[in-house]
């Protein structure tokens, strides 16, 4: 199953090889990769799309080769697709109008941790969990997690503004970067933000670049912001008849002013996917909740009893509480498998990740059972209940059977925005969401955001095809 790309400008066969030329003169041969290998390998992400094939890949090494491609390509009127890990969902790092990959996973130094002021200055390359094992050596802690934290890169995250389970308490990485060093398309480079918690000279170039998919600068440092690493964890998982149960439950152990660091919520057939991995739960089991608190040693007694008492006075079937560390991990691992077990499924997956108003999440779960209802595609659902963020997967066998999983997703963005939510919370809009922009942002707040894109990228070069809406052809 392919997705459609849009319509856009295509890049000249001589204008290519000039660019190429170029690179390839002032980069190095070792960093300019033509080979029909590499260039496949980055054509496509973790989504359903696959791009054009690239002219070139440039694995840049330093802030210097990633501002000389960009002059290059500017100079020659080539697009540039920025490119990190690859473990994008919305077809972020796809080259839809072929021309360069642009790849900074090479750029792969943690320059520093500064202890007494709370913040790590790293390159984008760097692996999220490597970043997690170098301030955790340092009593410190890195809080925002997405679930492919063991391949995701720092800069991938930013160009995302990537969540996770913790965002509930922490926030997500917009909340963490305090600073970036980019590269503009023509070769400059301006460095953003501050090192300070506070900070309001000017207009906040850091929060816009954050989230903004490689759209208007390619990352070359990000200093983030750190905490002290909690002293306590305790995880609890709970089980329910229905989701309905469970959501209730969420609201319930908000309301009686516990904070858990996360709150995971997964479905029937979500349940169902890991018990054909051989994890077992009570069968009257239809919903689960792993719900995570934190904090300094000795404080979490209390907190736990409160919570165990709220989750049974909720209806829970069963609460358990992990006993150690190893007990915790292996409740993590399982629920960092569940989108591996889905896959398993069916043929095929698609995942959207929406955005409800947390006491809008029951009314979500149902509007969600009559699409599947209507259109007839099989689904599960989990994600982030404590707030709103679910992941609501479409699963097929039959190729046949898309256009009705098109309308699924379609009725799905529909009612997310009329229930007063946001299409995406942690994967962007990339390509995948594109055409359902205009369901949340006005014509007059999309065109202000194009214009944006146009003061920091003139020409559209910098990975044309992304985010705003534009006619789409077939693969």
């Amino acid at each position: 199953m392919l997705l459609a790309l849009p319509d856009v400008p295509l890049p000249s066969d001589s204008a290519l090889a000039r660019a190429v030329s170029e690179l390839d003169a002032r980069l190095g041969p070792s960093k300019v990769d033509t080979s029909e290998p590499g260039r496949e390998a980055h054509a496509k992400d973790e989504s359903d799309a696959v791009g054009r094939l690239p002219a070139a890949v440039v694995h840049a090494a330093s802030t210097a080769d990633v501002a000389t491609t960009l002059a290059i390509a500017e100079r020659h009127g080539v697009p540039v697709t920025p490119r990190a890990a690859g473990t994008g969902r919305t077809g972020g790092a796809v080259p839809v109008a072929g021309g360069i990959v642009l790849s900074t996973t090479a750029l792969a130094t943690i320059v520093d941790i500064d202890q007494e002021d709370g913040l790590a200055i790293v390159e984008p390359g760097v692996v999220l969990g490597a970043l997690y094992e170098a301030v955790e050596a340092e009593g410190l802690f890195y809080p925002p997690d997405p679930n492919s934290w063991r391949d995701c890169t720092i800069g991938g995250n930013v160009a995302e503004n990537a969540g996770g389970p913790r965002a509930f308490k922490y926030g997500v990485t917009r909340d963490w970067v305090r600073g970036l060093e980019v590269a503009l398309v023509g070769g400059r480079t301006i460095r953003t933000g501050r090192r300070t918690s506070k900070g309001v000279t000017g207009y906040d170039v850091t929060s816009l670049l954050v989230g903004s998919e490689g759209t208007l600068g390619v990352f070359t440092e990000v200093t983030l912001a750190l905490t002290r690493k909690p002293a306590e964890v305790a995880t609890v998982l709970s089980l329910f008849v229905d989701v309905r149960a469970a959501a209730a439950a969420v609201q319930a152990v908000v309301a009686a002013g516990i904070t858990p660091r996360c709150l995971e919520l997964l479905d029937r057939l979500a349940l169902e996917a890991l018990r054909l991995q051989g994890v077992s739960f009570d069968p009257r089991a239809g919903a689960l909740l792993l719900t995570e608190i934190d904090g300094r040693a000795g404080s979490l007694d209390g907190e736990l009893a409160e919570l165990g008492d709220v989750l049974s006075a909720s209806g829970a079937l069963d609460v358990v509480a992990a006993q150690d560390a190893a007990q915790r991990a292996r409740l993590w691992e399982a629920r960092s498998a569940l989108s591996r077990a889905t896959r398993k499924l069916a043929t095929y997956k698609l995942s959207e990740d929406v955005v409800v108003p947390r006491s809008k999440l029951v009314l979500l779960l149902e509007e969600v059972d009559r699409i599947g209802e209507a259109t007839g595609v099989t689904y599960l659902t989990y994600g982030h209940a404590g707030d709103g963020n679910m992941h609501v997967n479409f699963l097929w066998n039959d190729p046949a059977e898309r256009p009705r999983v098109d309308d699924a997703i379609g009725r799905l963005m529909r009612a997310t925005v009329g229930l007063g939510g946001t299409l995406s919370g942690e994967h962007g809009i990339g390509l995948s969401k594109a055409p359902y922009l205009p369901l949340e942002h006005s014509p007059e707040l999309v065109a202000l955001q194009e214009d944006l894109k146009r003061a920091f990228d003139p020409r559209g070069l910098l990975n044309p095809g992304k985010i705003f809406p534009r006619g789409h052809k077939a693969c």
